[in-house]
């Protein structure tokens, strides 16, 4: 069973943390989990990634689809934490960027104690707007058989904690690269939590 949130937040900011940076962007234009390393990538605004697969202004993930096809589409980009691979690694599951289905993979970001409407800013014109958590299945699993178990653990209180990154819509398009700096733009009086979308 995987860390308790609170845990595991306070060990990502105890840590020498170094300025958010896009650490991988990773796309692909067929449905499965795993996503494929770019040089660069290209959000386009109220669309996501061009050419990845789960872009579009409607619902793309085919259970979602199937039971609500213009469901606004609140899974645009897909944000990864690299400190998890690391954790990961501790545990003998090597996972590398792009694997675990997400467009860009993050160094030295605390993703999960960001809130609903936070907006993150890349290279010179991206913007994205944080909607929600991933919600993992078990095709991680195809990975490593214990993933699953490791991103996602039921706390004494019956909550759920989901660790398999967050999502956000485009709000301003532009280009993203590995190396490319992060800046948070925090909402104004917003202390939600994020909740699976």
């Amino acid at each position: 069973m995987g860390p308790d949130i609170r845990e595991y937040c306070a060990a990502l900011n105890e840590g020498e943390m170094t300025a958010p940076v896009v650490v991988s962007v990773n796309a692909k234009d067929t449905p499965g989990i795993n996503k494929v390393p770019h040089d660069v990538v290209t959000l386009i605004a109220g669309h996501g990634v061009e050419g990845d697969y789960h872009a579009g202004p409607n619902v793309r993930h085919r259970s979602r689809a199937a039971a609500t096809p213009d469901a606004p589409n609140l899974r645009q980009v897909h944000l990864m934490h690299a400190e998890l691979f690391d954790e990961l690694a501790a545990h003998g599951i090597t996972v590398t960027p792009g694997a675990m289905g997400e467009n860009i993979t993050t160094r030295g970001l605390a993703l999960f104690k960001l809130a609903p409407g936070a907006r993150l800013h890349f290279g010179d014109a991206a913007i994205v707007e944080i909607t929600g958590l991933r919600n993992p299945c078990k095709q991680l699993n195809g990975i490593d058989e214990n993933l699953l178990s490791r991103v996602v653990s039921k706390l004494p209180d019956g909550s759920i904690v989901r660790r398999a990154g967050i999502m956000g819509i485009v709000i301003e398009g532009g280009l993203v690269r590995p190396g490319d700096a992060i800046r948070v733009e925090t909402p104004a009086g917003v202390t939600a939590v994020l909740e699976p979308v």
